[in-house]
């Protein structure tokens, strides 16, 4: 791959590690210039130390306000936008409703929403004046948790069938001026995903999972461990003009969940 993306203007949301630090790094290869969006500020020094072409934005994605902020850096450094990106996410570690104290459930289900989701819709709306005066597109993050059960816990793998609801409403409503798809990345290693806070497991880190590349390569047909510059290839796919006719749909770059016996 070579210039799949040259000349096109990109806003990555969830920048500073895992598949969003990814997928900036293979928009960049593939010739776009990116902005990023990140709220941990040590992650947001680390890229603008490894990548100063890369306007960076401190900001908690969650928000209206940093979203603006993120929207306008990328215009004013490029003179518009082609293409947004948001990589946000927060997990359950697998936390069944029967495990899930009732005093907890509407803190945990506001965060998990809050970042999940809602960081999707202040991005997509910050982004849509310029996104619908270049005829861009979107790639949002959805997960196989999204498709197939057991692949986290109630309030996860409702937030990714929200999301991959996003996918769909949002394609129906801005086609055809701007397309909208989403990656279904499976498990992922080299990640800072992390738990919940108002779970107590914020300092949870998936990737911290004991002989973690062993059991996500024996879960899938394929028999691979992927990690974020595995999936990184697919939103530029779906960024990329080649992807000019699909709106809507979906990569699922999981190793073949799909036709697991």
């Amino acid at each position: 791959m070579t210039g799949w993306l040259e000349g096109k203007r990109a806003l990555v949301v969830g920048a500073g590690s895992g598949i969003g630090r990814a997928v900036v790094d293979a928009f960049r290869s593939e010739g776009a210039q990116v902005a990023v969006l990140e709220r941990d500020a040590a992650k947001c020094a680390a890229l603008a130390a490894a990548r100063p072409e890369v306007p960076v934005v401190t900001g908690d994605a969650t928000t209206r306000g940093a979203n603006d902020e993120a929207v306008a850096a990328a215009v004013d450094a490029f003179g518009g936008l082609d293409v947004l990106v948001n990589c946000v996410g927060v997990f359950d570690f697998y936390r069944g409703i029967a495990d899930l104290d009732a005093d907890r459930i509407d803190d945990a289900f506001d965060e998990m929403f809050a970042v999940n989701v809602k960081s999707h819709l202040h991005a997509v709306k910050a982004a849509l004046p310029a996104l619908r005066e270049s005829g861009g597109n979107v790639v949002l993050t959805e997960s196989t948790s999204a498709y197939y059960p057991g692949r986290g816990g109630v309030l996860y793998v409702g937030s990714k069938f929200a999301v991959r609801g996003l996918v769909t409403a949002l394609a129906h409503e801005l086609a055809p001026h701007i397309r909208v798809n989403g990656v279904a990345p499976g498990g992922t290693l080299h990640t800072d995903l992390r738990g919940l806070s108002s779970l107590g497991m914020d300092a949870q880190r998936l990737d911290d999972t004991p002989d973690r590349a062993a059991a996500l390569a024996a879960r899938v047909p394929l028999q691979v461990a992927l990690d974020g510059t595995d999936h990184a290839w697919s939103y530029v796919y779906l960024a990329s003009d080649r992807a000019r006719g699909i709106t809507g749909g979906v990569v699922h770059p999981d190793g073949g969940m799909g036709v697991k016996a």
